[in-house]
C-alpha cells in the first residue's frame, strides 16, 4: 500500500520564503524517504499560521491548529522537524506538542487515540549541542499522545558550540547525516507499513 508523509517546520522564522536549515533538513529525509517510495506531500511552516495556545483541538477566533491537525492525521507518517534553542526545541515546536494533548481526550469506541498506528520521525538542527534532549522531549510527548516511534527516528546536525555555521549553509550533507537519513526513512515506512496493514489490537 502507498504511504505518505508530510513535514512541519517549526523554525521561528514565519516567512516561508526565508531559508531555513529545518527546511534543508527536511528535503534530506524527503530524499531518503522516496528512496522507498513514500511519498512527502508538503511541508508546513507552522509559524507562518495562527495556532493558538491551548489543549483543546479547536481554540476558536481563526485558530488554524484544526486545519492542520486534519493534514497531519490524513498521512501515514509524521517528519517533526524544527531547530534547537537554547539547548531545547523551539517554542513552536512546543506549541504542536501541547495542542496534540487533546489526542488523549479524542479516542474512538476502542479507545485508541487519533495518532494511532502514525509513525513519527523527527528533523532537528542546531548549532549547540541539545539534538539528543531535543529528540527526548519530541518522542516522550508523541509517545504519550498516540504516536508510534521506530528505532532510530531522528536525523539530525549540531554545529560547533558557539559557532555561526548553519546546516543550510554546509557546501555538502555530511555522510553521517546522509546515512542515518536512509535509516531514519527506512524504519518509518517499514513500521508504517505494517502498521497500515495490521492496526494495532483493540
Amino acid at each position: 500500500m502507498p504511504l505518505k508523509a508530510i513535514a512541519i517546520n517549526c523554525t521561528l522564522k514565519a516567512d516561508a520564503g526565508t531559508p531555513s536549515s529545518t527546511d534543508a533538513m527536511i528535503a534530506v529525509l524527503r530524499k531518503a524517504f522516496a528512496d522507498r517510495d513514500v511519498t512527502l506531500t508538503e511541508t508546513i511552516r507552522v509559524a507562518a499560521l495562527d495556532i493558538k495556545p491551548g489543549v483543546s483541538s479547536d481554540e476558536g477566533d481563526g485558530d488554524e491548529w484544526p486545519a492542520l491537525r486534519a493534514k497531519i492525521l490524513d498521512h501515514d507518517i509524521l517528519i517533526f522537524g524544527g531547530p534547537i534553542w537554547m539547548g531545547q526545541v523551539s517554542s513552536v515546536a512546543k506549541r504542536i506538542m501541547e495542542r496534540m494533548d487533546a489526542f488523549l481526550s479524542e479516542t474512538d469506541e476502542r479507545g485508541r487515540m487519533p495518532s494511532y498506528g502514525k509513525v513519527v520521525v523527527a528533523a532537528i538542527v542546531g548549532n549547540e549541542d541539545g539534538a539528543h534532549f531535543s529528540s527526548a522531549q519530541i518522542f516522550q510527548a508523541l509517545s504519550d499522545v498516540g504516536w508510534t516511534i521506530p528505532p532510530v527516528a531522528a536525523c539530525y546536525w549540531v554545529g560547533e558550540a558557539m559557532g555561526s555555521v548553519d546546516f543550510q549553509d554546509l557546501k555538502a550533507t555530511p555522510t553521517k547525516v546522509t546515512e542515518t537519513a536512509k535509516m531514519v526513512a527506512g524504519n518509518a515506512a517499514h513500521l508504517a507499513g505494517l502498521l497500515k496493514s495490521s492496526p494495532f489490537p483493540d
